[in-house]
């Protein structure tokens, strides 16, 4: 296999070994009453169907490595893994890889939290992309986005109903933050 074609799988191989290394890090989490963890499961599909899919793609195709799709996919995982460990930090024992309520879950408004509600699920977004620029899979991309979007805005719709119920200002909250996309200034705690 040549060196341009190996180059990019082994990296997207390492992203997405290194992502479910991080799925199985042991946490000290709080228990809690878990109201949904079916798009859990669809997420963990989407991913894998985008790595594999993206590299039959590449193969298949064998486009020109082009070091700025490279140094661009992974500058986005980078950026992806970065956000992601950020969120996780800032929930500390609330944080969840299902839609998990606590009793004394509290509504946190710091780190990336303060410029949209669900900076995890923004990171999972570029981790896709990340995975589509390294390999150049066009193709793969669109099907897994179109996989992806629906299960992820589902996902929000049932975390943020139980949140609203349990979480006293967490409708403002909704109001004044954006869900994904920080096109808004900072709200809340620095």
């Amino acid at each position: 296999m040549q060196i341009e074609l190996a180059v990019p799988i082994v990296s997207a191989l390492s992203i997405y070994a290194a992502r479910m290394y991080e799925l199985r890090a042991p946490r000290d989490l709080e228990k809690g009453q878990v109201r949904e963890n079916v798009t859990l499961r669809l997420f963990v599909a989407v991913g894998t169907f985008m790595l594999l899919g993206s590299i039959v793609e590449h193969l298949w195709r064998q486009p020109p490595f082009r070091p700025g799709l490279f140094f661009a996919g992974w500058a986005v995982a980078v950026a992806s893994f970065a956000l992601r460990r950020r969120a996780i930090r800032e929930l500390g024992r609330m944080w969840s890889l299902h839609v998990e309520i606590r009793a004394q879950h509290q509504l946190v408004r710091s780190g990336p939290y303060r410029w949209m509600r669900h900076p995890a699920y923004t990171s999972m977004v570029l981790e896709l992309l990340a995975l589509g620029l390294l390999l150049q899979s066009g193709f793969t991309s669109g099907a897994a986005f179109a996989l992806f979007i629906p299960t992820l805005f589902a996902r929000i719709r049932i975390e943020e109903a139980a949140l609203s119920q349990q979480i006293s200002g967490y409708v403002d909250y909704q109001r004044s933050t954006p869900a994904l996309l920080p096109y808004k200034g900072p709200v809340g705690a620095p």
